[in-house]
Parts: structure tokens; C-alpha cells; sequence
């Protein structure tokens, strides 16, 4: 993946990162109150009263003000793994303190560990979710220890009952963390796959049309300009015609090869058409922008395409346009670069135009 891509990509990874995150968030919240309505659903069916019963009552209630102080209060501004993983945690101090009043290692609660586990997976990745492990183990040691002497001796809070114990844990933990990398793995792909023009390698114009409202709203958000430039190749249809479409693609390759040479990590490039090409100039006026647009069509201009042994010229033409000189909305943006693509194709080709402005 081109530099270009990776750092125009940004924007993409951000927003996907977020929603990946509201999706687990969601997710989360569903599993806790889960839990909640398992142990109070234990706890009527056991339908004891003791001092047992109430401090697994105090709990719940301690539980339920955690959940609603994550999840309504908006005490957070968004989703973030560290707030996954605080809650995970508290899940653990939770069940542990479930377990110590209902049974500790034998109680029929154990299982619930799972639970934190399979999140803690899913979401948070090998290492924290090996730290999830060692903490449920900690657990289950206070568990262990705190359990009498007796039982201790002649139930499975054995050294090898308690082994046991915890071996299930540790291959859910394996197995979920190993399954979750491999979806990531898959999504990531079909993502990339879905965003990249499969010839060049650079964006299409679906990941383009993300990545250009966003930084159009950060734009209108902090008053600062941005560019679109549009670049047509002048010489396509006649590589095409003499010497075959494989050139054909040769020569968009090149063209997008000269093109990358003079942008910004933070310039997104992406391919608009058959031989059209867009460009998203963050923070960069129109002068700025015709100097880019300028720099591109020369540098192209003097890199000659090896076509069946020939040497041969290409040229590109530009239109440029920016924001807010030309426009308030994207779409108006985009429709003046193209406009002014127009003048410099319908002007001679090989050249570069600025909207409404007939001296470029």
C-alpha cells in the first residue's frame, strides 16, 4: 500500500475504528445486563435469606450503578478500548465478589469468568486479554484461599481441581482470541479491498467520498481551506488504440506513480474514473493547489511511457478548485474542478485550469 494511501487513510481507519467500537460497545452493554439478570435470576431460584444473600444483593446494586454510570451518564466523549477494558474489570471484581457469597470454586456462578474472557477477546486484543486471565486467576486463588480449610482439602479447590478449574478458561480465552484475530484479519482485507482501486492501488472514488465530507467538515469546522484538483489523462485512448489496453494500464500506473511525487502524506489520492484521477489538498489554497496541479502535469510530461520499445509522451490536463473560494459544499466544490478540467481539455489539453479564472 502506497504512503499516500496510508496516511490519507486516516480519517478512514478513525471513523471505522469508532463504529467497529459502538458495535462492541453495544455489544457489552447487552452482556452486562446479561449477567445482572443471571445472578439475580440464581438468587430468586435459590430463594435464601442470609447475610450471603444480602451482600449479593449489595452487589447487584453496586453492579447495575457502574453499568448506568458507563453506559447513560455520558460521562465519556466516546467509545475508547481503556473504557471496554475498565468495564471488563469491573465485571471480574463483580462476579468474584458473586462467587465469595455464593460458594466460592463451587459455586454454580464459576462460568461467568467466561463472559469477561469472550469480551475481553473479541475486543481488546491477545494482550489485554491475557491480563484478563491473570486477573481471573488472581481471583481464583482470594477464591481459593479464602475457602475452609476442609474444603480446601477434600473438594476440587485442590492444587489439581483448581488447575482444572482454570484450564477452560485459558483454551476460551486461546481458542476466542485466535478466532477474533482471524476476523480482524478478514475485515481488514474485505475492507481494503472495498476502498482500493484494484489496478493502481490507490483509493476508488467510495473511500475518496468518505474521506473528502470529513475533511470538509474539519475544514468548515476550523476555517481553513482545501483544494480539489482534478487530472484527466490526455493520452489514454490513443495508447490504448496503438498499442493495447495493457499499456493502457501502464500508463495510469505511471501517471499515478508521478502524481504521489509531489503530495503530502495528508493528500488523498484516489482514481474518479477511467482515466481521471481526484486530489484532496488539506489546508491549501488555489495558489497552492495550481502549483501542485503544475508540478504534477510537468513531472508527467517529462516521464515518457516504454510502450513496446517506444519512448512515448503522455500529458495530463488539470482543473482545480477550492473551498471556500469556489463553493460552500463539497459537491459544489467538486462540480467547479470538474468545470474547470473541462476549460483546460476543451483549451488545448496538457494544461491547467482554476475555476472562474481564465488567467490559469
Amino acid at each position: 500500500m502506497n504512503e499516500n494511501f496510508v496516511g490519507g487513510g486516516r480519517a478512514i481507519a478513525d471513523g471505522r475504528g469508532g463504529e467497529e467500537l459502538k458495535g462492541f460497545s453495544r455489544t457489552v452493554a447487552e452482556i452486562e445486563w446479561l449477567l445482572v439478570i443471571l445472578v439475580l435470576l440464581y438468587q430468586i431460584v435459590q430463594g435464601r435469606d442470609d447475610e450471603n444473600t444480602t451482600a449479593v444483593y449489595l452487589g447487584l446494586t453496586g453492579y447495575c450503578f457502574c453499568v448506568v454510570v458507563f453506559r447513560y451518564l455520558r460521562l465519556f466523549r466516546s467509545e475508547s478500548r481503556w473504557k471496554l477494558a475498565l468495564e471488563t474489570w469491573v465485571m471480574i471484581v463483580f462476579i468474584t465478589w458473586v462467587l465469595y457469597h455464593t460458594g466460592s470454586l463451587e459455586s454454580p456462578l464459576l462460568n461467568l469468568y467466561l463472559l469477561t474472557i469472550i469480551i475481553s477477546a473479541l475486543t481488546l486484543g491477545t494482550l489485554s486479554t491475557l491480563l484478563e486471565v491473570a486477573l481471573i486467576a488472581a481471583c481464583y486463588v482470594v477464591l481459593w484461599y479464602t475457602s475452609s480449610l476442609e474444603s480446601a482439602m477434600t473438594s476440587n479447590t485442590t492444587v489439581a481441581g483448581f488447575v482444572t478449574q482454570l484450564a477452560p478458561m485459558l483454551l476460551v480465552a486461546y481458542i476466542t482470541t485466535m478466532l477474533s484475530a482471524d476476523m480482524r484479519s478478514a475485515m481488514t482485507r474485505i475492507k481494503e479491498i472495498s476502498e482500493t482501486d484494484e489496478l493502481t492501488g490507490i483509493y476508488n472514488v467510495r473511500a475518496f467520498t468518505a474521506l473528502a465530507n470529513h475533511n470538509h467538515k474539519q475544514s468548515v469546522r476550523y476555517r481553513q481551506p482545501y483544494s480539489i484538483v482534478m487530472v484527466d489523462s490526455d493520452s489514454l485512448k490513443g495508447i490504448n488504440d496503438n498499442f493495447g489496453h495493457e499499456t493502457g494500464n501502464q500508463l495510469l500506473k505511471l501517471t499515478v506513480t508521478c502524481i504521489q511525487q509531489g503530495l503530502r502524506e495528508t493528500d488523498v489520492l484516489a482514481r474518479y474514473g477511467g482515466d481521471e484521477f481526484v486530489l484532496m489538498l488539506p489546508q491549501t489554497g488555489t495558489d497552492g493547489a495550481f502549483e501542485v496541479a503544475e508540478r504534477t502535469r510537468k513531472t508527467i510530461a517529462a516521464t515518457p511511457l516504454t510502450a513496446q520499445g517506444t519512448k512515448v509522451t503522455t500529458t495530463v490536463s488539470a482543473g482545480v478548485a477550492t473551498y471556500p473560494d469556489h463553493g460552500r459544499d463539497l459537491a459544489t466544490i467538486m462540480n467547479c474542478a470538474d468545470q474547470a478540467l473541462y476549460v483546460s481539455k476543451k483549451g488545448g489539453r496538457n494544461r491547467t485550469s482554476v475555476s472562474g479564472d481564465p488567467q490559469k
